[in-house]
Formats: structure tokens, sequence, C-alpha cells
């Protein structure tokens, strides 16, 4: 069986997938740029009867699946794929299965993105590399009030964080009740008050057609002229182009931000040039111990798929 591995960008997948046992029935291809383009994209899978998705990296949409006569297995990185019709690969008996991860890793970057943005870190690094010294002034987190939108399994740990450093925590989303605000010791209120109160708002939620620009003009006018979002789940939870006027009318501090509507992020985006934006290539869930797991779960899919033994199946056979 040969496998397309797509989105590979480190170009880090054989030397992974190396560390687990050999399986002389299966040949990996790896592909390390990401194709846009439809046409493109349908002669290159064309042949390949399984293909393993890096995370949302790559849509594959009913109109796409369609096209690849040959697929029956289509494994992802996570066990949640919100560019996979679930339903198409049911219809079409493309079995579909899943890898376990990690949400550590996200809640460091989103700790590492609050922590450069309100010390300054991308600046200062900047002065002393072209000889300068000090330009910028830091905020204190102690005694600052930490925003959640969202308080699952990432959001909670960003709380915890917070509150290791003195913070005040306030959260809100749909679904989210006062007993598992007390549980973390943060003080649930309405969406308004999360967006007039925060010093940092991080959002922590899962994208759907209710959360879809949830933080849109409305939402960042309410903000402080001293508050930072940071976005480390999905783009499309915010109005992207409303951000990026906020950004660069200073009506917020600025914005960390992960995820975006279409990565890679255009060469023209104005997020990649805005200075008080801290954009990071969607490396939340990119680490050594989580490629480690999504690796061996992928070798271990194609194995039992080829064994016929149950994989890690979402849907399918």
């Amino acid at each position: 069986m040969r496998v397309a591995l797509l989105d590979d960008y480190q170009g880090v997948a054989t030397a992974y997938l190396a560390r687990n046992p050999a399986d002389e029935r299966v040949v990996y291809d790896a592909f390390t740029d990401h194709v846009e383009d439809r046409e493109a994209l349908v002669e290159r899978l064309r042949p390949y009867e399984a293909v393993v998705a890096m995370r949302e990296r790559t849509t594959f949409d009913r109109a796409l699946l369609d096209r690849l006569p040959n697929l029956r297995l289509l494994v992802t990185t996570g066990m949640r794929n919100a560019a996979i019709d679930e339903d198409a690969c049911l219809e079409r008996g493309i079995t579909l299965c899943g890898t376990s991860g990690s949400v550590q890793s996200t809640a460091e970057l989103t700790w590492a993105l609050i922590l450069a943005a309100l010390r300054q870190v991308p600046t200062e690094i900047a002065n002393v590399r072209a000889g300068r010294w000090m330009s910028t002034i830091g905020t204190d987190l102690h005694g600052a009030t930490l925003g959640l939108a969202g308080l699952g399994r990432i959001g909670a740990m960003v709380a915890q964080v917070g509150k290791a450093f003195g913070m005040n925590l306030v959260a809100w989303s749909q679904n989210l009740t006062a007993q598992r605000c007390a549980e973390i010791g943060a003080e649930l209120v309405s969406k308004d008050e999360l967006f007039r109160r925060a010093d940092v708002l991080s959002v922590h939620l899962v994208l759907s057609e209710r959360t879809r620009h949830l933080v849109g003009a409305a939402e960042l006018a309410m903000m402080k002229p001293t508050a930072w979002l940071i976005n480390t789940s999905r783009g499309p939870i915010c109005d992207e182009d409303a951000l990026a006027r906020a950004c660069a009318a200073g009506t917020i501090a600025g914005a960390g931000l992960d995820a975006f509507g279409i990565e890679p992020l255009p060469a023209g985006h104005p997020f990649r040039t805005l200075d008080n934006v801290l954009a990071t290539p969607h490396v939340g869930y990119v680490s050594e111990n989580v490629y480690d797991v999504f690796y061996r779960h992928i070798a271990e899919n194609i194995r039992a798929y080829l064994d016929g033994a149950p994989t890690r199946v979402i849907v399918g056979g």
C-alpha cells in the first residue's frame, strides 16, 4: 500500500515514522508542500488507497472525495477534524480514523504568546540584535484580568497558569456553568462583560456555526485599548478583517494569533506586517511529544487496517 502523507511542512514525517516497526507492506510518500489548487490536488491523490491528513491543513470535502475513487483509508491526526466530511466518507465506504494527541502543547503556546506580547519580547530581541537597547515598558500580569472564552481542557490549563501569576479570572461561553467556573476558580460573566473587563482575552472554543465570527467588530470595540486578544483555537472564530482593523487603528493593544482562516497565511495579509500582531504558523500542536503520538498512531492505524483489525475509527469500515 502506498500512503500519501500530506502537508509535511517541516519534512519530518519519514523520520518520525522510522521510529516505528517497519512494515514491508507499506510505502510512504511524504509531501512537504501544500497544494491549494483542486485539480493539482486530485492529480496528486488519485493513485493512493490511503492518505494521511495533518490536522486541517487540507480540506477533504464531498467534492474532493468524489474524485478519489481509489481512496479507502483516510487517517487524520487527532480524533476530530472539521476539514473532513465524515458523512461523505461513510457513504463511500472510506475508513476514517484518527490518532490521540495532547492539549498541553497548545496551552503552553498560548502562554508563550501572552508573555511575548505583554513584555514586548520580539521588539526587545530585535533591539539587542540590532545593537540597540531597551525601548519598551512591559505590562504586568499580576493583578490583571485574564478573560477566557471557553473553559474546556485547554482553557482550564491556561486559567491555572493565570492564577499562578496572580491574575483575576473571568470566563464565558454559550454553555459555561457557574459550577465549572467555581471548579477552576473563575468568575462566570456575560459575553459583553468578558470583553469589557479582560486585560488579556484568550479564545478556547470549538469552531462551529455558533462560534464563527463570535469575536467581531462589536466585541472588539468593547475591549480596553490596552487589552490583548489571543487566539490559539481556530482563525474563523474571529472576524479577521475586523481584528486587523482594530490592531491597525490601535483600538486594542494587539493580538497574539496561532490560527487563521486561510493557512498558510497569504503573503500580503496584514497579520504578517502589523507591529502589534504576534503571528505564529499554527504551531500550538507542533511539539516533539505530540508528533511522537501522531506518527506512532498513524503507523498503528495503517497496520491494523491491513490486518483487518480495529483502528481508531471515526467512521467507515
